[in-house]
Protein backbone atom coordinates (compact mmCIF):
# COMPACT_ATOMS: atom_id res chain seq x y z
CA UNK A 1 0.00 0.00 0.00
CA UNK A 2 1.40 3.40 -0.96
CA UNK A 3 0.72 6.85 0.46
CA UNK A 4 1.61 9.52 -2.06
CA UNK A 5 2.95 13.04 -1.66
CA UNK A 6 6.17 12.98 0.26
CA UNK A 7 7.28 16.35 1.64
CA UNK A 8 6.74 18.28 -1.58
CA UNK A 9 9.74 19.96 -3.16
CA UNK A 10 7.81 21.90 -5.79
CA UNK A 11 6.04 24.52 -3.67
CA UNK A 12 7.14 28.14 -3.10
CA UNK A 13 10.40 28.11 -1.21
CA UNK A 14 11.03 29.51 2.27
CA UNK A 15 14.48 30.51 3.41
CA UNK A 16 15.30 28.11 6.25
CA UNK A 17 18.60 29.65 7.30
CA UNK A 18 16.85 32.71 8.79
CA UNK A 19 14.98 32.87 12.08
CA UNK A 20 11.58 32.72 10.39
CA UNK A 21 10.01 30.83 7.52
CA UNK A 22 10.08 33.06 4.43
CA UNK A 23 8.74 32.81 0.90
CA UNK A 24 11.56 32.93 -1.62
CA UNK A 25 11.14 35.54 -4.33
CA UNK A 26 11.55 33.91 -7.72
CA UNK A 27 13.29 30.90 -6.25
CA UNK A 28 12.98 27.23 -7.19
CA UNK A 29 12.82 24.22 -4.89
CA UNK A 30 16.29 24.31 -3.33
CA UNK A 31 15.33 26.33 -0.25
CA UNK A 32 12.29 24.14 0.40
CA UNK A 33 14.46 21.05 0.13
CA UNK A 34 16.86 22.62 2.62
CA UNK A 35 14.00 23.34 5.04
CA UNK A 36 12.82 19.75 4.80
CA UNK A 37 16.26 18.14 4.95
CA UNK A 38 17.59 20.27 7.80
CA UNK A 39 14.50 20.80 9.98
CA UNK A 40 11.48 18.66 9.11
CA UNK A 41 12.96 15.28 8.21
CA UNK A 42 15.48 15.11 11.10
CA UNK A 43 12.73 15.95 13.58
CA UNK A 44 10.74 12.82 12.68
CA UNK A 45 13.66 10.38 12.40
CA UNK A 46 12.00 7.56 10.47
CA UNK A 47 13.90 5.45 7.89
CA UNK A 48 10.92 5.63 5.52
CA UNK A 49 11.39 9.39 5.28
CA UNK A 50 15.08 9.02 4.48
CA UNK A 51 14.23 7.15 1.26
CA UNK A 52 13.23 10.50 -0.26
CA UNK A 53 10.54 8.83 -2.35
CA UNK A 54 7.07 10.05 -3.40
CA UNK A 55 5.34 7.89 -0.82
CA UNK A 56 5.75 5.41 2.00
CA UNK A 57 5.62 1.65 1.43
CA UNK A 58 3.56 0.08 4.19
CA UNK A 59 3.56 -3.52 5.37
CA UNK A 60 0.08 -4.26 6.73
CA UNK A 61 -1.90 -7.49 6.65
CA UNK A 62 -5.62 -7.77 7.29
CA UNK A 63 -8.42 -5.16 7.38
CA UNK A 64 -7.40 -1.54 7.83
CA UNK A 65 -8.84 1.63 9.30
CA UNK A 66 -7.95 4.88 7.55
CA UNK A 67 -8.69 8.41 8.74
CA UNK A 68 -7.68 12.02 8.13
CA UNK A 69 -8.09 15.27 10.06
CA UNK A 70 -6.83 18.85 10.04
CA UNK A 71 -5.78 20.94 13.04
CA UNK A 72 -6.07 24.71 13.22
CA UNK A 73 -5.84 25.46 16.94
CA UNK A 74 -5.06 28.97 18.16
CA UNK A 75 -2.79 29.51 20.06
CA UNK A 76 -0.35 26.90 18.80
CA UNK A 77 0.73 26.13 22.39
CA UNK A 78 -1.74 25.75 25.25
CA UNK A 79 -1.68 24.23 28.76
CA UNK A 80 -1.46 20.47 28.35
CA UNK A 81 -0.46 20.37 24.70
CA UNK A 82 0.19 22.07 21.37
CA UNK A 83 -0.80 21.71 17.72
CA UNK A 84 1.81 18.98 17.16
CA UNK A 85 0.73 16.61 19.94
CA UNK A 86 -2.89 17.45 19.15
CA UNK A 87 -2.49 16.40 15.51
CA UNK A 88 -0.95 13.04 16.41
CA UNK A 89 -3.28 12.23 19.28
CA UNK A 90 -6.40 13.30 17.41
CA UNK A 91 -5.74 11.01 14.46
CA UNK A 92 -4.53 8.12 16.61
CA UNK A 93 -7.73 8.43 18.64
CA UNK A 94 -9.90 8.32 15.52
CA UNK A 95 -8.23 5.04 14.55
CA UNK A 96 -8.72 3.65 18.06
CA UNK A 97 -12.44 4.47 17.90
CA UNK A 98 -12.62 2.13 14.89
CA UNK A 99 -11.13 -0.71 16.93
CA UNK A 100 -7.76 -0.38 15.19
CA UNK A 101 -4.19 -0.45 16.38
CA UNK A 102 -2.57 2.75 15.00
CA UNK A 103 0.46 2.04 12.81
CA UNK A 104 1.32 4.86 10.41
CA UNK A 105 0.70 8.59 10.07
CA UNK A 106 1.26 11.16 7.37
CA UNK A 107 1.87 14.76 8.38
CA UNK A 108 1.01 17.73 6.17
CA UNK A 109 2.48 21.05 7.30
CA UNK A 110 1.04 24.36 6.07
CA UNK A 111 3.30 27.14 7.32
CA UNK A 112 2.74 30.87 7.31
CA UNK A 113 5.54 33.06 6.05
CA UNK A 114 7.17 34.63 9.11
CA UNK A 115 6.64 31.64 11.40
CA UNK A 116 9.52 31.37 13.84
CA UNK A 117 11.89 28.51 13.06
CA UNK A 118 12.17 27.90 16.81
CA UNK A 119 8.38 27.52 16.96
CA UNK A 120 8.49 25.08 14.05
CA UNK A 121 11.21 23.05 15.76
CA UNK A 122 9.19 22.92 19.00
CA UNK A 123 6.08 21.74 17.20
CA UNK A 124 7.95 19.10 15.22
CA UNK A 125 9.63 17.81 18.39
CA UNK A 126 6.25 17.59 20.09
CA UNK A 127 4.78 15.82 17.08
CA UNK A 128 7.50 13.20 17.13
CA UNK A 129 7.28 12.85 20.91
CA UNK A 130 3.55 12.14 20.72
CA UNK A 131 4.12 9.59 17.97
CA UNK A 132 6.83 7.79 19.92
CA UNK A 133 4.67 7.71 23.05
CA UNK A 134 1.83 6.16 21.06
CA UNK A 135 3.96 3.75 19.06
CA UNK A 136 2.88 5.09 15.68
CA UNK A 137 5.29 5.89 12.84
CA UNK A 138 5.40 9.18 10.92
CA UNK A 139 6.26 7.89 7.45
CA UNK A 140 5.21 10.47 4.85
CA UNK A 141 3.88 13.98 4.49
CA UNK A 142 3.93 17.31 2.73
CA UNK A 143 5.09 20.89 3.42
CA UNK A 144 3.64 24.10 2.00
CA UNK A 145 4.23 27.79 2.76
CA UNK A 146 1.55 30.47 2.34
CA UNK A 147 1.72 34.28 2.39
CA UNK A 148 2.05 36.16 5.65
CA UNK A 149 -1.29 37.01 7.24
CA UNK A 150 -3.23 34.18 5.58
CA UNK A 151 -3.38 31.87 8.61
CA UNK A 152 -2.54 31.50 12.32
CA UNK A 153 1.12 30.49 12.05
CA UNK A 154 0.65 26.90 10.97
CA UNK A 155 -1.95 24.26 10.23
CA UNK A 156 -1.35 20.51 10.32
CA UNK A 157 -3.15 17.75 8.46
CA UNK A 158 -2.61 14.16 9.53
CA UNK A 159 -3.84 10.94 7.99
CA UNK A 160 -3.56 7.61 9.78
CA UNK A 161 -3.60 3.92 8.99
CA UNK A 162 -4.31 1.26 11.58
CA UNK A 163 -4.91 -2.47 11.66
CA UNK A 164 -8.36 -3.55 12.80
CA UNK A 165 -8.02 -5.78 15.86
CA UNK A 166 -11.58 -5.74 17.19
CA UNK A 167 -13.30 -9.11 16.66
CA UNK A 168 -16.58 -7.48 15.57
CA UNK A 169 -17.61 -4.22 13.97
CA UNK A 170 -17.48 -1.15 16.23
CA UNK A 171 -19.88 1.61 15.27
CA UNK A 172 -23.36 3.12 15.76
CA UNK A 173 -24.97 0.25 13.86
CA UNK A 174 -23.76 -2.14 16.57
CA UNK A 175 -25.41 -0.26 19.47
CA UNK A 176 -28.08 -2.36 21.18
CA UNK A 177 -31.06 -1.64 23.39
CA UNK A 178 -29.93 -1.85 27.02
CA UNK A 179 -26.31 -0.94 26.32
CA UNK A 180 -24.61 1.11 29.01
CA UNK A 181 -22.90 4.40 28.15
CA UNK A 182 -19.48 4.92 29.76
CA UNK A 183 -17.30 8.02 29.54
CA UNK A 184 -13.55 7.52 29.87
CA UNK A 185 -12.91 10.58 32.06
CA UNK A 186 -13.94 14.08 33.09
CA UNK A 187 -15.06 16.32 30.25
CA UNK A 188 -14.53 19.89 29.04
CA UNK A 189 -10.85 20.45 29.81
CA UNK A 190 -9.55 21.01 26.27
CA UNK A 191 -12.02 23.65 25.17
CA UNK A 192 -11.66 25.66 28.36
CA UNK A 193 -7.84 25.38 28.39
CA UNK A 194 -7.54 26.63 24.81
CA UNK A 195 -10.01 29.45 25.36
CA UNK A 196 -8.18 30.58 28.50
CA UNK A 197 -4.81 30.55 26.70
CA UNK A 198 -6.17 32.44 23.70
CA UNK A 199 -8.00 35.12 25.66
CA UNK A 200 -5.41 35.45 28.43
CA UNK A 201 -7.74 34.39 31.25
CA UNK A 202 -5.93 33.52 34.45
CA UNK A 203 -7.90 31.04 36.52
CA UNK A 204 -6.96 30.58 40.17
CA UNK A 205 -6.36 26.90 39.41
CA UNK A 206 -4.98 26.51 35.86
CA UNK A 207 -6.91 24.14 33.59
CA UNK A 208 -4.84 21.87 31.34
CA UNK A 209 -6.13 20.25 28.17
CA UNK A 210 -6.95 16.55 28.29
CA UNK A 211 -5.05 16.07 25.01
CA UNK A 212 -3.86 12.44 25.14
CA UNK A 213 -3.73 9.22 23.10
CA UNK A 214 -6.57 6.77 23.71
CA UNK A 215 -5.35 3.70 21.83
CA UNK A 216 -3.91 1.89 24.86
CA UNK A 217 -7.09 1.83 27.00
CA UNK A 218 -9.24 1.01 23.96
CA UNK A 219 -6.98 -1.88 22.97
CA UNK A 220 -7.10 -3.10 26.58
CA UNK A 221 -10.89 -3.29 26.38
CA UNK A 222 -10.67 -5.28 23.17
CA UNK A 223 -7.89 -7.57 24.40
CA UNK A 224 -9.78 -8.37 27.61
CA UNK A 225 -12.89 -9.44 25.75
CA UNK A 226 -15.22 -6.49 26.41
CA UNK A 227 -18.07 -6.57 23.89
CA UNK A 228 -17.42 -3.04 22.68
CA UNK A 229 -20.36 -2.07 20.47
CA UNK A 230 -19.49 1.55 19.76
CA UNK A 231 -16.77 4.08 20.57
CA UNK A 232 -16.68 7.82 19.87
CA UNK A 233 -14.13 10.44 20.89
CA UNK A 234 -15.58 13.66 22.27
CA UNK A 235 -13.93 16.35 20.16
CA UNK A 236 -15.74 19.32 18.58
CA UNK A 237 -19.23 19.61 20.00
CA UNK A 238 -18.27 17.55 23.04
CA UNK A 239 -20.23 14.78 24.67
CA UNK A 240 -23.56 16.15 23.46
CA UNK A 241 -22.70 16.06 19.75
CA UNK A 242 -21.15 12.59 19.97
CA UNK A 243 -24.19 11.17 21.75
CA UNK A 244 -26.64 12.79 19.30
CA UNK A 245 -24.72 11.47 16.29
CA UNK A 246 -24.85 7.93 17.67
CA UNK A 247 -28.53 8.17 18.64
CA UNK A 248 -29.47 9.39 15.18
CA UNK A 249 -27.36 6.77 13.40
CA UNK A 250 -28.55 3.87 15.56
CA UNK A 251 -32.21 4.92 15.65
CA UNK A 252 -32.28 4.39 19.42
CA UNK A 253 -32.53 6.75 22.40
CA UNK A 254 -29.68 7.66 24.76
CA UNK A 255 -30.58 8.63 28.32
CA UNK A 256 -27.79 10.41 30.21
CA UNK A 257 -27.58 11.12 33.94
CA UNK A 258 -26.16 14.59 34.56
CA UNK A 259 -25.01 13.82 38.10
CA UNK A 260 -22.95 10.87 36.87
CA UNK A 261 -20.98 12.82 34.25
CA UNK A 262 -17.52 13.66 35.66
CA UNK A 263 -16.63 17.36 35.38
CA UNK A 264 -13.82 18.86 37.43
CA UNK A 265 -14.70 21.81 39.65
CA UNK A 266 -12.52 24.24 37.68
CA UNK A 267 -14.19 23.41 34.35
CA UNK A 268 -17.63 23.56 35.94
CA UNK A 269 -16.89 27.00 37.37
CA UNK A 270 -15.52 28.28 34.06
CA UNK A 271 -18.59 27.03 32.20
CA UNK A 272 -20.88 28.74 34.69
CA UNK A 273 -18.89 31.96 34.37
CA UNK A 274 -19.02 32.07 30.56
CA UNK A 275 -22.43 30.47 30.08
CA UNK A 276 -21.18 27.26 28.45
CA UNK A 277 -22.83 23.86 28.69
CA UNK A 278 -20.02 21.40 29.63
CA UNK A 279 -21.68 18.79 27.43
CA UNK A 280 -20.86 20.95 24.39
CA UNK A 281 -17.23 21.77 25.29
CA UNK A 282 -14.55 20.01 23.25
CA UNK A 283 -12.24 17.28 24.53
CA UNK A 284 -9.13 15.73 22.98
CA UNK A 285 -8.51 12.77 25.26
CA UNK A 286 -11.96 11.45 26.16
CA UNK A 287 -14.38 8.98 24.58
CA UNK A 288 -17.66 7.25 25.24
CA UNK A 289 -18.12 3.49 24.99
CA UNK A 290 -21.32 1.52 24.50
CA UNK A 291 -21.12 -1.93 26.07
CA UNK A 292 -23.62 -4.53 27.34
CA UNK A 293 -24.85 -4.15 30.91
CA UNK A 294 -22.93 -7.25 32.00
CA UNK A 295 -19.62 -5.71 30.82
CA UNK A 296 -20.16 -2.23 32.28
CA UNK A 297 -18.45 -2.59 35.66
CA UNK A 298 -15.44 -4.38 34.17
CA UNK A 299 -15.15 -1.73 31.45
CA UNK A 300 -14.89 1.01 34.07
CA UNK A 301 -12.35 -1.02 36.04
CA UNK A 302 -10.15 -1.52 32.95
CA UNK A 303 -10.30 2.14 31.94
CA UNK A 304 -9.34 3.30 35.43
CA UNK A 305 -6.05 1.43 35.17
CA UNK A 306 -4.88 4.18 32.80
CA UNK A 307 -4.17 7.78 33.88
CA UNK A 308 -6.36 9.04 31.02
CA UNK A 309 -9.24 6.91 32.32
CA UNK A 310 -8.95 7.43 36.07
CA UNK A 311 -12.33 9.20 36.19
CA UNK A 312 -14.18 6.74 33.96
CA UNK A 313 -17.85 6.44 34.88
CA UNK A 314 -21.19 4.99 33.80
CA UNK A 315 -23.25 7.96 32.63
CA UNK A 316 -26.32 6.53 30.92
CA UNK A 317 -28.01 3.81 28.94
CA UNK A 318 -29.57 3.07 25.57
CA UNK A 319 -33.36 3.04 25.56
CA UNK A 320 -36.05 2.43 22.97
CA UNK A 321 -37.55 5.91 22.82
CA UNK A 322 -37.60 8.72 21.93
CA UNK A 323 -35.83 7.19 18.93
CA UNK A 324 -32.86 9.11 17.61
CA UNK A 325 -32.87 11.50 20.55
CA UNK A 326 -30.67 12.16 23.58
CA UNK A 327 -32.01 13.24 26.95
CA UNK A 328 -30.26 14.14 30.19
CA UNK A 329 -31.78 13.91 33.66
CA UNK A 330 -30.75 16.74 35.96
CA UNK A 331 -30.32 16.77 39.75
CA UNK A 332 -34.04 17.45 40.29
CA UNK A 333 -35.05 14.45 38.21
CA UNK A 334 -36.26 16.48 35.23
CA UNK A 335 -35.19 15.28 31.79
CA UNK A 336 -34.13 17.77 29.12
CA UNK A 337 -33.46 17.23 25.46
CA UNK A 338 -29.81 17.33 24.43
CA UNK A 339 -28.92 18.53 20.95
CA UNK A 340 -25.78 19.23 18.97
CA UNK A 341 -24.02 22.53 19.44
CA UNK A 342 -25.51 25.17 17.15
CA UNK A 343 -22.86 27.45 15.70
CA UNK A 344 -19.23 27.65 16.82
CA UNK A 345 -18.88 28.09 20.55
CA UNK A 346 -15.10 28.00 20.77
CA UNK A 347 -13.32 28.66 17.42
CA UNK A 348 -9.97 27.13 16.58
CA UNK A 349 -9.80 24.57 19.35
CA UNK A 350 -8.60 21.59 17.32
Amino acid sequence: MTRTNFFDLSCPSPVPDRETVQLAHGGGGRAMKQLIDEIVRPAFQDPELDRGHDGALLDVNGPLAFTSDSYVVRPLFFPGGDIGSLAVNGTVNDLAMCGARPLYLSVGLILEEGLSIDTLRRVLASTRGAAVATGVRLVTGDTKVVDRGKMDGMFINTAGVGKIVAPSKIGPESVRLGDVVIVSGDIGRHGIAVMAAREGFGFETPIASDCAPLAAPVLALINEGIATHCLRDLTRGGLASAAVEIAESSGLAIALEEQAIPICAEVKSACELFGFDPLHVANEGRFIAFVPQEDAARTVEILRRWPVGKNAAIIGAVEESPRGRVTCRGPLGVRRAVDMLSGEQLPRIC
